[in-house]
């Protein structure tokens, strides 16, 4: 076989591989793909909200990346993109003394208030979807769309809700004995 024939047949099974991975994402791809960081905060405080660890990463994933120090142009904050009004919010309603803005930075802290806020809204929707909206859309939109009887009215929600329900089976896959599903 020539040398090109040998490229040919090498490129051939690379890109079969590599539509292998793309269709079937293996656990080990998952892993890389979707990196799970802070996993005892979000197991500890799932379960101390009565929330799914798989959801919690999975919200981390899409809000940060799983990066403590990320802020949005709007002005939220850290792992769980919380806005600082959001975090004084919790603070008041959870007797946080002192709270500060910056705290928002430390991931104990972004990963509780973010879990807790969670919690409040699915208890206020009793539907996942919603509540995913209501995080990333506010809470007066959410209830303005019941009060009118449609659905989801913004894009990004949309496509936020589908992506944080699709990383939250990814999650549940990939890292079932380290979030304690199994």
């Amino acid at each position: 076989m020539s040398r090109l024939g040998v490229l040919a047949v090498l490129a051939l099974a690379l890109a079969g591989f590599g539509a292998y991975v793309f269709q079937t994402e293996p656990t080990w791809y998952e892993r890389v793909r979707y990196p799970l960081r802070y996993e005892e905060l979000v197991v500890g405080h799932a379960e101390n909200y009565r929330l799914e660890p798989q959801l919690l990463a999975a919200m981390i994933y899409q809000e940060s990346k799983f990066d403590p120090d990320v802020r949005s142009s709007s002005g939220a904050v850290g792992l769980m993109q919380l806005l600082p009004e959001t975090g004084q919010g919790i603070a008041d309603r959870t007797g946080g003394n002192n709270w500060r803005p910056e705290d928002l930075l430390d991931p104990e802290l972004n990963i509780r208030y973010g879990a807790w806020y969670l919690r409040h809204l699915l208890d206020k929707y009793d539907d996942e979807r919603l509540a995913l909206a209501a995080y990333n859309a506010g809470q007066a939109n959410v209830d303005e769309w019941r009060e009118r009887g449609v659905e989801i009215q913004f894009d990004e929600t949309r496509h936020y809700v589908e992506r944080v329900q699709k990383l939250k089976q990814v999650y549940a896959d990939a890292y079932s004995s380290e979030l304690g599903l199994r």
